[in-house]
């Protein structure tokens, strides 16, 4: 990448909660927050708020009379994002917004398409409700941003692209600061029977529900989660800076099939290899894996770190053991997770791996994520 970029703060609102504090005594925990939730009059694991969350988002809701109308992915976009900016020490409302979602109102579209086929009738606003783009629209309309806006869907590597976006906005000097993420609300019974439809999904309830970056697994274990998480990007370093993307790599490769990805992982091995192009490999202290929980995904990503990490293979983690996969917002939520533990120099690992703790000095760290479409993107990080 042409310079560095900071991080001035994050955001989030997810199964770990909505504060920095709350979210590292979660991961101090080894207890999966993973559980049954009845979905569509029917039993499923999934990665849900909590009920304090779900309170604080429905107040939300009817604080307004626009918000009441809208999918719980802006809503959880919103307060994440007012958590971000609030933090971010910006004494302006000169910022571009990009936050993206895989799925997007999932939820709302469901209820409005059933409406339809009942009576021939959707609700009046159901157009620009459950529009892509009303994500970034609505969290620039709550914090009175006066930059671009703009929503995509790049299937689970989303909040990595809208970090992409970001830096090649700030670069270009055309803004200087940007506030990038993702958000996803996919707890529905249509989109757990799309997932089950793959053959994708955890099938037992236990103490880990989904075994990822466990190896040996002979189940793929994906399961879902909610929530969303932001940053804040600025050109410029500042007292308060948590730590500075000095890499960045993407990459897609030939698909056999609509979701395959190579034993190896070609993408993730290129856009991990650009990434760390100008950086000393051997430097690199933790790799956060998409690792989703499938059999395939997490085995041919491993493969993929072995090609590029020889025998110097980093210290591995991934979260979604502890909150499920929450698609497009699943880059930005390994983030929080890297600046954790960049923060408090601790590693957080995985408690059935052998990747469970480690007294060593935590500078860099390399995030992966990856989605449908072999969609690849790498994002180092380190300590200012």
């Amino acid at each position: 990448m042409e310079s560095p970029v900071y991080i001035a703060s994050f955001g989030a609102f997810s199964p770990l909660g909505n504060h920095p504090k709350q979210v590292w005594k979660q991961y101090l925990s080894d207890e999966s927050l993973l559980g049954e939730k009845n979905i569509s009059g029917k039993k499923e694991i999934v990665g849900a708020l909590s009920s304090e969350l779900q309170q604080i988002k429905n107040e939300l809701k009817v604080s307004n009379g626009n918000y009441s109308k809208l999918d719980d992915s802006v809503l959880y976009a919103i307060l994440a994002s007012r958590k971000a900016v609030k933090n971010s020490g910006w004494d302006s409302t000169d910022f571009g917004i990009n936050i993206g979602s895989s799925r997007g109102a999932t939820k709302l579209f469901e209820q409005s398409h059933q409406e339809f086929i009942n009576t021939g009738k959707t609700p009046v606003l159901t157009s620009p409700t459950t529009t892509l783009g009303n994500i970034s629209y609505w969290v620039a309309q709550d914090l009175k941003a006066q930059g671009p806006e703009i929503s995509h869907s790049i299937t689970c590597s989303t909040s990595f692209h809208a970090i992409l976006n970001g830096i090649a906005w700030i670069n270009s000097g055309m803004s200087e600061r940007f506030l990038v993420g993702g958000s996803e609300a996919p707890l529905t019974g249509f989109t757990i029977a799309q997932m089950k439809a793959l053959k994708i999904y955890a099938s037992q309830f236990d103490v880990y529900p989904c075994r990822s970056l466990d190896l040996h697994k002979t189940k793929n274990t994906m399961v879902l989660g909610e929530g969303a998480s932001v940053v804040c990007l600025d050109k410029n370093k500042t007292e308060t800076t948590l730590a500075k993307i000095s890499g960045i790599g993407y990459a897609t490769e030939t698909l056999s099939h609509g979701i395959s990805i190579t034993e190896n992982a070609e993408c993730l091995q290129k856009s991990m290899q650009m990434a760390l192009q100008n950086t000393d490999y051997s430097s690199v202290d933790v790799v956060i894996m998409h690792a989703p929980g499938t059999i395939k995904g997490d085995l041919s990503e491993y493969r993929a770190i072995q090609k590029v990490f020889a025998e110097n293979i980093p210290l591995l983690t991934t979260n979604k053991w502890k909150i499920g996969h929450t698609l497009g917002a699943s880059g930005t939520m390994s983030l929080e997770l890297a600046l954790l533990m960049l923060e408090h120099q601790k590693f957080i690992g995985v408690p059935f791996t052998p990747y469970t703790s480690s007294e060593k000095q935590i500078n860099k760290i390399l995030i992966n994520a990856v989605g449908f479409g072999s969609n690849a993107v790498s994002i180092l990080v380190e300590k200012v």
